[in-house]
């Protein structure tokens, strides 16, 4: 970081202090641009760049563009970064989840059912008062009696059968207040006052688990995608301020319509999850995954599983719903087993519980990715969601794809990782749907489709060594192999699970981009990215075997 201060841990630090000793060991430089350089004015990266040459002056200072940098002074491109103070908070367990207690409170309290607590109800009689008082036919409630039901609900009475004294959790809410009510005490949004999610129509990129990264979202949105959304991130990860679980949250500043993915399994984390997420990033609305299929997920109970857990799941829902002040979505698949469908009896209660909208994928989680989405299905389900809109998903590959998705009545269609992959394959799929055009795109214009994912992967990764073999090893761009060229179809469109046989491209470069061999991946990174080091590897041993 150009910093000569010293170094605390003294004899004991075994890392390098001598810069000039550093450059001396350090590998050759990957090219004489440095793109951190060229867009922000400033590599943060320094001596440590491998591109440093473009940006390293006398004494191995980092050279600085002053305007350039400027302009972004004060600016980032990139939004939902955790914080220092924030992530130590969450160490510690020292955030604040009021809303999210208090839901939970509610579902541990005895109800007319035995005494058997856990599932979710309305509010008590008190909470009925309070919500009455704010009807609008009411007015908004400063009146005196919204003052006695405020101070009633914020102080109440002891129950002699509970142990005296508050918790750490309830420190704040015992406090005595007086004057008007504030949002912060009683006033709860409600579901006509948030902010609506009007995106019927609009094409949708799905949360594409471990390709979807913001790089990749970049790409999409340059090719016309309306609407995009975060990798799935675990709830569990996110409360315990994991950084590599928080970097699934960031969002670009060109993500005009962002919305961020959670799994879990039970309503305590996701509650918890969805209130530290509403008060701590910005997002237009956040989504539920049930529709992951992996076995690591639904042993757990979190994804698919949750179509099969209904108490859990409203508790979830709801639960969210009431902490968020931005709409909450649910992804779920036709059902868990091939031949039997479920999601036409989910869909009503999802919408009863408050979603402001649902994601169908037409394929259960027997058949993950493969067969074909079943659409006559996802039709009839768009019948049932109504007015709730409901977004189809599954097997869209040309716009001819797109525009019979839209005929079943669906309110939008998700571009998604059918196998092969829709996005992934084509991330300018987005610009056929648009244009209705199928276009045959040369390899040199696939190749600079490249060039940019790889740009905007070192400014997302980072322009030192990792962060270059990062961008190196990214999965997304390695499924453009499966792309068939227009001019070389035998029919048009494409369909999704057609596999050709090996052909010959009409240059060069598309016959190598065609290649499902490791090796010549490896030639198209070295063209972008340089040399690959002898002791990196793009995938683990046994995959880099079966893909050879």
């Amino acid at each position: 970081k150009g910093c000569a201060e010293k170094c605390y841990f003294g004899p004991r630090c075994r890392f390098l202090h001598d810069v000039g000793e550093y450059m001396a060991a350090k590998p050759a430089d990957l090219g004489s641009t440095c793109v951190l350089f060229k867009t922000f004015g400033k590599c943060v990266y320094g001596v440590t760049c491998r591109f440093a040459q473009a940006h390293l002056g006398d004494g191995y200072q980092n050279v600085v563009n002053t305007d350039l940098a400027k302009q972004w002074e004060g600016k980032s491109p990139v939004r939902n970064n955790l914080s220092k103070d924030l992530q130590h908070q969450l160490r510690k367990r020292k955030f604040s989840f009021k809303k999210a207690d208090e839901y939970l409170r509610g579902l541990a309290k005895p109800h007319g059912d035995g005494g058997k607590g856990g599932k979710a109800t309305g509010p008590s009689t008190e909470e009925q008062e309070v919500s009455d008082c704010m009807t609008p036919k009411e007015g908004l409630g400063d009146g005196p009696e919204c003052l006695v039901l405020a101070e009633q609900a914020e102080d109440p009475k002891p129950d002699s059968s509970q142990s005296p004294g508050p918790t750490d959790g309830e420190e704040a809410s015992s406090i005595k207040r007086a004057g008007p009510v504030t949002d912060e005490d009683v006033i709860k949004l409600r579901s006509c006052e948030k902010k609506k999610l009007e995106i019927q129509g609009k094409l949708y990129l799905a949360p594409l688990t471990t390709c979807g990264n913001l790089p990749f979202r970049r790409i999409c949105k340059r090719f016309g995608a309306d609407v995009t959304c975060g990798e799935m991130a675990v709830c569990t990860n996110l409360l315990q301020g994991q950084s590599s679980e928080w970097a699934l949250l960031k969002r670009h500043h060109t993500e005009d319509i962002f919305g961020v993915q959670l799994e879990g399994a039970f309503p305590d984390t996701m509650t918890k999850c969805a209130e530290l997420l509403n008060q701590t990033i910005e997002v237009d609305f956040v989504d539920i995954n049930v529709g992951c299929p992996i076995d690591l997920i639904y042993k757990k109970g979190g994804g698919c599983a949750l179509m099969t857990r209904s108490n859990k799941f409203e508790q979830i829902v709801r639960g969210m719903n009431s902490v968020l002040d931005v709409p909450l979505t649910v992804k779920i698949r036709t059902g868990v087993q091939e031949k039997i469908n479920v999601a036409h009896k989910i869909i009503p209660k999802i919408r009863e519980w408050g979603a402001s909208m649902v994601t169908l994928h037409g394929r259960s989680r027997e058949q993950r990715y493969t067969r074909g989405a079943d659409w006559d299905y996802i039709a009839e389900c768009a019948k049932i969601a109504s007015p709730m809109p409901l977004f189809g998903n599954g097997d869209i590959l040309s716009y001819e794809d797109a525009n019979r998705a839209m005929q079943t009545g669906v309110s939008g269609i998700m571009i998604a990782r059918q196998v092969p992959v829709g996005a992934l394959i084509k991330p300018w799929l987005f610009t056929e749907i648009k244009e209705q055009r199928h276009w045959d795109i040369s390899s040199s214009e696939r190749f600079d489709i490249l060039k940019d994912f790889t740009n905007y992967g070192l400014e997302h990764w980072g322009s030192d060594t990792q962060g270059v073999e990062k961008t190196r090893k990214s999965t997304a761009i390695t499924f453009c192999c499966r792309y068939i060229p227009v001019g070389l179809l035998e029919h048009l469109p494409q369909k999704i699970n057609e596999r050709p046989p090996y052909y010959m491209g009409r240059d060069y470069l598309e016959t190598l981009m065609a290649s499902q061999n490791v090796d010549d991946w490896i030639k198209i990174s070295e063209l972008l990215l340089g040399p690959v080091p002898t002791s990196f590897t793009f995938l683990p041993k046994h995959k880099a075997n079966s893909y050879r």
